[in-house]
């Protein structure tokens, strides 16, 4: 039975050969424009998984024509594939700039992912039907924060006469897009004030170019509010520049603002001054009172709280945010934690106990709180699909057509076709699913659907280990943790070989150009090539030997040096506190969104792995260890 099982799984590779070549023949005449030989080429995908993806790129290159039946048959097809709901979108977009409304209205129902642009056209088409149940729609776009679309402006616009968009929801947008570092869209906005509250737009521009020069020359008495709010503005750039600047030019200046202005100000600084885990950072926060401060102020306010190890503030601080900010895993965690140090055991146990039943890094800290062992359990948890299973799963069109998309190098379309195939199965056939990615090596693409599920569970698809043999060399060189290289590789990669970053990283480890050349020539590797990076072989001897590299100059802390691989190991040095800090205060309070996130997870995968290969039992929080100060400890012969 496995062995006809195997040939099942290897028959559609031959026969696949001359369908990826066809389709990728087609795909070029679209982009092309070739309409003759992408017909020649449709017509041989015909009985294909891919075929939809050929009569897409042919009604694409007609959808001006009068006679829309092909296109509606095409919309009106069982298969379940995005392509067709992608084209319905781009063509219900062509409907509605060709202003053929009575045809948008009635396919745009049946559209499955939608977009803002698409979304005012909608509320365009009904707006002639129910105007004030249109322009509620558009107040809801503009209150969420939608992103900005051309045919929504009509809709604000009218909405603004209305009263349903007012003045104080229009500068809570511009403040938004300010923050965002949207200064254009914010001018777009500004337009939607009464005149005599609209912000002084080349004023805005200066604070902008230069926020401390504006502050300095501009005279602030008898400032109008829109001028003090380009004040403020720029106070908040400046910040984010250089606090001590900021701090004093604020000084200078907060006799010209109101009470509400000067907590305004205190809260960008105390912002900006926590992202440089500055110690002033707290008493600029006590300073900006009880205004109302944003998710990100919110959350940093905690943050500072926790580098200076104050845990009533940290109490403080999280009560403070919206229930919906709370109940966000890492603020459960530190909530917890603050609970506890103040002596309300029970208390952080009501947060810890479900928090502990969530697979991920805060889980397994909360678990280690509770005094049970993260992890200890996942080995028995492997599943095992039946043959059958597997070989139906791996006949589905979707699963066929994401399997040669991704073979064919166009992960995108895979990705889309995946996610799409995966919508509203059960546990059970997630796990089939990531089974059959697995052998068909789509490792991302497996963990993508392993870690949907709710209650059937496989750590051995959530963390999988390919090209263990081709490791082992290099991890012996470089005298390195298997766990914590899977770690970090899983993140770096998802063990995609191809993987190639924006910023130039590729490879399993995401190496860097320049990194690779550094460190082939310091291995002796001759005849290193830019190309070379993507060998297998030749990507984990440059990313292992980085890593041991980091590991050695940090003192061997697997925290520190992740966060050297990812950020850098200058900014690794200098995110160390004055003080010697908690692992997990370390890591909670990088400044980097990116790298934050990244050293959670490996350090959550690295405890998986160990566990899953048999390693001794550590705890996530020994594993993490404590930072060690930046400032050297003063000796007693120097004292």
């Amino acid at each position: 039975m496995r062995f006809l099982l195997f040939l099942l799984l290897l028959l559609p590779t031959f026969a696949w050969a001359g369908e990826a070549e066809d389709f990728m023949a087609a795909r070029a005449a679209f982009v092309a424009g070739h309409t003759d030989k992408l017909k020649a080429m449709a017509q041989r995908l015909n009985d294909s998984p891919l075929e939809p993806y050929a009569t897409y790129f042919q009604l694409r290159m007609r959808w001006d024509d009068a006679d829309s039946a092909p296109i509606r048959a095409f919309f009106a097809r069982v298969e379940d594939t995005p392509i067709i709901d992608k084209f319905r979108g781009e063509w219900l977009k062509q409907m509605a700039k060709q202003q053929r409304w009575e045809e948008f209205a009635a396919e745009y129902p049946n559209l499955v992912e939608s977009d803002t642009e698409l979304t005012c056209h909608a509320l365009q088409w009904q707006r002639k039907e129910d105007e004030d149940k249109a322009l509620q729609g558009a107040r809801m776009l503009w209150i969420t924060g939608a992103a900005q679309a051309d045919n929504c402006m009509p809709l604000f616009d009218a909405a603004v006469k209305r009263g349903l968009i007012t003045a104080n929801d229009v500068q809570r947008r511009m403040q938004s897009s300010l923050e965002s570092g949207k200064i254009s869209q914010a001018k777009i906005f500004n337009r939607h004030l009464p005149e005599a509250e609209r912000w002084p737009v080349v004023e805005l521009d200066a604070a902008a170019r230069n926020p401390q020069l504006y502050l300095h020359k501009t005279s602030f008495g008898s400032a109008s509010a829109g001028r003090r709010t380009v004040a403020l503005f720029a106070l908040q750039r400046l910040a984010r520049r250089s606090v001590n600047l900021a701090h004093a030019e604020w000084q200078r200046i907060i006799g010209h603002f109101s009470e509400d202005e000067r907590q305004q100000g205190f809260a960008a600084l105390g912002y900006a001054a926590a992202l440089e885990q500055d110690e002033r950072a707290l008493g600029w926060y006590e300073a900006a009172g009880d205004i109302g401060l944003n998710e990100k102020q919110l959350a940093w306010r905690v943050r500072a709280a926790l580098r200076a190890e104050n845990w009533y503030e940290v109490n403080v601080g999280i009560e403070a945010m919206s229930p919906q900010q709370q109940s966000e895993s890492a603020w459960r965690y530190w909530k917890a934690r603050a609970l506890m140090a103040l002596g309300d055991e029970a208390g952080a146990n009501v947060l810890l106990l479900p928090l502990s039943r969530e697979y991920h890094y805060y889980g397994q800290l909360a678990l280690e709180e509770l005094g049970a062992i993260s992890g200890a359990w996942i080995e028995s948890k492997k599943f095992e699909p039946g043959e059958q299973e597997v070989a139906a799963m791996h006949a589905r069109p979707e699963m066929q057509r994401t399997i040669l998309l991704y073979h064919l190098g166009l992960r995108t379309e895979a990705a889309r076709e995946w996610d799409w195939a995966l919508r509203g199965m059960d546990d059970r056939e997630l796990l089939v699913a990531a089974a059959v990615a697995q052998r068909n090596g789509m490792y991302d693409r497996s963990i993508n659907a392993a870690i949907r599920t709710v209650e059937l569970h496989d750590f051995n698809l959530r963390y999988p280990a390919p090209y263990r043999e081709a490791l082992q060399s290099p991890l012996h060189e470089h005298e390195l943790e298997e766990a914590w290289v899977y770690g970090l590789m899983r993140q770096e990669s998802r063990f995609v070989t191809q993987a190639k970053s924006e910023a130039g990283a590729a490879g399993l480890m995401q190496v860097m150009p320049k990194t690779a050349q550094w460190a082939a020539r310091r291995l002796g590797l001759k005849g290193y090539r830019k190309g070379m990076i993507h060998q297998l072989d030749v990507n984990l001897r440059l990313g292992t030997y980085y890593m041991k590299n980091v590991y050695s100059r940090f003192d061997d802390n697997p925290v520190l040096a992740s966060t050297a691989y990812n950020a850098g190991p200058t900014r690794a040095r200098k995110w160390r506190g004055n003080r010697p800090l908690e692992g997990a205060i370390y890591i909670e309070t990088i400044p980097f969104d990116e790298t934050r996130d990244y050293v959670r997870k490996v350090m959550s995968n690295t405890l998986y792995y160990a566990k899953l290969f048999g390693q001794p039992d550590a705890s996530l929080k020994q594993r993490m260890g404590v930072i060690d100060s930046k400032i050297p400890a003063i000796s007693a012969n120097e004292r």
